[in-house]
């Protein structure tokens, strides 16, 4: 199959120049062919690639080769790069690249019980990364180093085709909602005390749009998932109850793409407009680690068009 993609506001691209691909899900996602992100990317063949994100919203890579400077100099083709929370909430240190899974920086497998694996476990719930802050990430670009053969999938849900097929009264409901998002009240769900006291204050409650819209396409999305606490305006109880209707009707097993991960896959997700979420693993018995980058947006939800 040869992806055509309809003009943008970006530069021309040589339509010549075209990308290969396979679909991932009927709804949204592909799979790009026959490109080594390894080798440098001319400005046109990076264009399509960007295209292809701000169109199909996951898009995935196999057999790729990178490390940390590798991943770092292709993710800042996208944009400026945002920060990791933990780290930046716990000493105030600076990491542009974050670890996932049960692998310590000296190649050390941490059992199940591990304070920094059972906080991972947060992941296991639908969300949106790092939308509980002011301004939320653009993308999430992950690449496997180490992978398990039974479970740790992540699996996929785009609220562009949820939001299409939501009923025009309930769409006219959510036109001017301001959602409430908060990391403490998510990640509270994981155990008490999970979330230290210097990493909650550094990340206070932040309000986001709940509908937004793609600039490049002008397609509408619902933004939810776990970290959106509440709705300004709104009794708690009635927010809570249209929050997880949303995310229910996002999230049906027809709706899901579900990722087996490869070594060397590199995968690129639109937080905008996906909800993902992360499927157990036996992490005494298997090592897991990859690594991700993310890519910052622009502003706060609230300063969109």
């Amino acid at each position: 199959m040869i992806l055509s993609l309809e003009r943008s506001t970006s530069p021309p691209v040589d339509l010549m120049m075209e990308l290969e691909v396979r679909p991932l899900h009927p709804d949204f996602g592909v799979e790009i062919l026959s490109v080594d992100l390894s080798m440098p990317l001319e400005y046109e063949r990076f264009a399509q690639i960007e295209r292809a994100v701000e169109h199909y919203s996951v898009v995935l890579f196999r057999g790729q080769s990178f490390d940390d400077d590798s991943q770092l100099a292709f993710s800042r083709r996208f944009g400026a790069l945002e920060y990791g929370h933990v780290a930046y909430g716990r000493d105030g240190s600076i990491e542009y690249v974050g670890r996932i899974g049960n692998i310590d920086k000296n190649g050390k497998q941490l059992p199940s019980k591990h304070k920094k694996v059972v906080f991972s476990t947060g992941n296991e719930m639908w969300h949106s990364d790092s939308s509980f802050r002011e301004v939320p990430a653009r993308l999430s670009i992950s690449y496997a180093h180490e992978v398990t053969p039974d479970g740790g999938e992540l699996e996929f849900v785009s609220t562009r085709p949820a939001y299409a097929r939501l009923p025009p009264d309930l769409k006219e409901t959510l036109a001017n909602l301001v959602a409430i998002h908060d990391y403490t009240y998510s990640r509270s769900k994981v155990g008490e005390d999970v979330v230290s006291a210097s990493l909650a204050a550094s990340l206070p409650p932040v309000p986001q749009k709940l509908v937004r819209t793609n600039q490049a396409t002008g397609a509408k999305n619902y933004y939810v998932g776990s970290h959106a606490r509440s709705i300004e305006g709104w009794r708690d109880e009635d927010a809570r109850v249209l929050l997880d209707d949303l995310v229910a009707r996002a999230t049906t097993p027809e709706h899901r793409y579900q990722h087996s991960w490869q070594i060397g896959d590199l995968l690129i997700w639109d937080n905008r407009c996906v909800l993902h979420r992360g499927m157990p693993y036996d992490a005494d018995r298997y090592r897991r680690r990859m690594h991700q980058t993310r890519v910052a947006g622009l502003s706060s939800s609230l300063d969109e068009d």
